[in-house]
């Protein structure tokens, strides 16, 4: 990796060619009707062959699908998937086994008749479409309707425009290896509500629908209601790895719910909400450091809830354990004279800081406020490559793999790495993952003295065990830890953001660059009182000018 390493506080696109018209293919409820179907495309070329040793050899396309034949493409593809003919629509995709397997699911298992398949005005390769339906199970019946879209492309063997097969063509909420299923649902319906007694709905709060969907996968058979029938998104194994819940797309029969309160805070939460509206990719969590209760989590982008299942390299953020690290080691102490250099080389990776800036005679202290890469990467040498990792899972609790907080969650990565990444680890890149919540959770820890696992629904309601640190950092540790925090907020990199908070209150901010993106993740965690919170906005620049002003604020708001 020979790009210069600025990871701290640094400050088009082609339009596709529009082509008009209407695919028009509309299926009766019990026979076909009429087809608008578009002619050229690939079958003009199809014969074109070039000569090779006295032989004619078919000539393999390897341009663009064109306007016309994405057209001709997506109206053979949704004609045979509309009439039932799942070979027929199969063969059109570039993956005819996943695309049976699916399509033949959409009638067996999903139980979905008389379909109507509408195309839209296509952009370039892509298809939008819309489909109607209805979807029937046990004499219960219900009209299913929602918009998908395909992409035509071309087939590098044999030069033939087809669909490019994902599970999303059927529905855009599947991922591959899902598959659509409707029955008397195994899991009941829960009704959630918030630490008031007020229900939680996704209508209210749209960051929570991913929430109240793992809320109902671990919790409905316990909870005490009875399931209805669904139409639901079975996961697949994939799916599952990246803590996706099934889903349900329509309800046919209403069950019973049972209920689960939850410890998050309906002012929060709220105000939560309105804070990342404004804010694109950006996600936030707020807890509370005395009991580990989480009291409000959301994302400006509703279908993945990054700010509990999201690994993004956390950048300077992650100085707070490293700090913690270096103070215990005795390489490091708050007020004491510190190396920033401009530049520092380990692992044959040059090491810079932002703008080449470096702090003569400084402390650790300043080092740290003003987030000096190099104070942390010169220290490298004296460490073993478990180091990081060690204190990560001791002190703070995090890469083990051990959190239940009651719904899917990812608990933060911090493998053990040599040479290079070893040291880039230090300053929360290389190997490094996290995301709101994790950081959230490190500057509680910080905050209460001692690692409190997070959790969404209270360990009495099903007994579950939560994780436990195996150890606490001493008292001189925590204090200085607690001082660097302070010192940021009051005159580092996070002051702005912080303004008029104090003087109860610490923080950090961070900037994590990810390859092929024009500006780093912007990050920010921070306490105040006995609240404590983090935030990240992808590709949004400075954390403390983006991912700040989210924290700041819900942190404004009090206990």
């Amino acid at each position: 990796m020979g790009k210069r390493r600025r990871v701290e506080e640094r400050r088009g696109k082609r339009r596709p060619a529009v082509a008009g018209g209407m695919i028009a293919v509309v299926v009766g409820g019990a026979g076909i009707g009429a087809y608008a179907l578009y002619g050229g495309g690939a079958a003009a070329d199809e014969g074109a062959a070039a000569a090779v040793n006295g032989n004619q050899v078919p000539r393999v396309r390897a341009d663009a699908p064109s306007a016309a034949e994405a057209k001709s493409t997506a109206t053979r593809f949704l004609k045979a998937w509309q009439q039932g003919k799942v070979s027929g629509a199969a063969a059109v995709t570039d993956d005819s086994a996943a695309a049976t397997a699916l399509l033949t699911g959409w009638t067996k298992d999903a139980h979905v008749t008389g379909v109507t398949l509408t195309a839209g005005k296509a952009g370039g390769t892509k298809v939008p479409f819309s489909v109607k339906g209805t979807v029937k199970y046990k004499g219960v019946s219900k009209a299913l309707a929602y918009d998908s879209a395909l992409t035509v492309v071309r087939n590098p063997k044999n030069g033939k425009a087809q669909v490019d097969w994902h599970a999303s063509v059927v529905h855009p909420g599947l991922q591959d290896g899902d598959r659509l299923v409707t029955g008397e649902s195994g899991t009941p319906p829960v009704k959630a509500l918030d630490s008031a007694g007020g229900e939680l709905t996704a209508a209210e709060y749209p960051s929570l629908e991913p929430v109240l969907d793992g809320l109902r996968e671990k919790y409905g058979k316990k909870a005490g209601g009875k399931a209805g029938v669904e139409l639901q998104i079975v996961r697949g194994k994939a799916s599952k790895a990246k803590k996706a819940s099934d889903k349900t797309l329509l309800e046919l029969s209403k069950g019973t719910p049972g209920t689960v309160r939850t410890t998050l805070s309906p002012t929060l939460q709220a105000a939560a909400e309105q804070q990342v509206a404004k804010t694109a990719k950006s996600s936030v969590v707020v807890m509370r450091p005395s009991t580990g209760e989480i009291l409000a989590v959301a994302n400006a982008g509703h279908g993945f809830n990054t700010a509990f299942n999201g690994s993004l390299a956390p950048g300077s953020t992650m100085k707070v354990i490293t700090s913690s690290l270096l103070i215990e080691k005795d390489l490091a102490s708050a007020d004491k004279v510190h190396p920033c250099p401009k530049t520092f080389t380990y692992g044959g990776w040059k090491f810079h800081n932002d703008d080449d800036f470096e702090i003569d005679g400084g402390s650790f202290k300043a080092s740290f406020a003003r987030s000096c890469n190099t104070a942390f990467i010169s220290q490298a040498p004296e460490l073993d490559n478990d180091s990081l990792t060690k204190q990560a899972q001791q002190v703070f609790g995090l890469s083990m793999n051990n959190w239940a907080i009651g719904v899917p969650s990812f608990d933060g990565s911090v493998p053990v790495q040599s040479a290079a990444q070893m040291a880039a680890s230090l300053i929360g890149q290389g190997g490094v993952r996290m995301n709101p919540l994790n950081m959230a959770s490190v500057a509680s820890t910080v905050k209460a003295g001692a690692f409190h696992q997070p959790y969404l629904v209270a360990p009495s309601v099903d007994g579950r065990t939560l994780a436990k640190a195996s150890r606490t950092m001493s008292s001189s540790t925590l204090s200085q830890l607690r001082e660097l925090m302070n010192y940021t907020a009051a005159a580092g990199t996070a002051a702005e953001a912080m303004s008029g908070l104090g003087p109860d209150y610490g923080a950090k901010t961070g900037s994590a660059e990810v390859d092929n993106q024009e500006k780093p993740n912007g990050w920010f965690t921070a306490y105040r009182g006995d609240l404590a919170a983090a935030g990240v906005v992808q590709a949004g620049g400075h954390g403390g000018d983006t991912a700040g002003p989210i924290v700041a604020a819900l942190l404004r708001l009090g206990d």
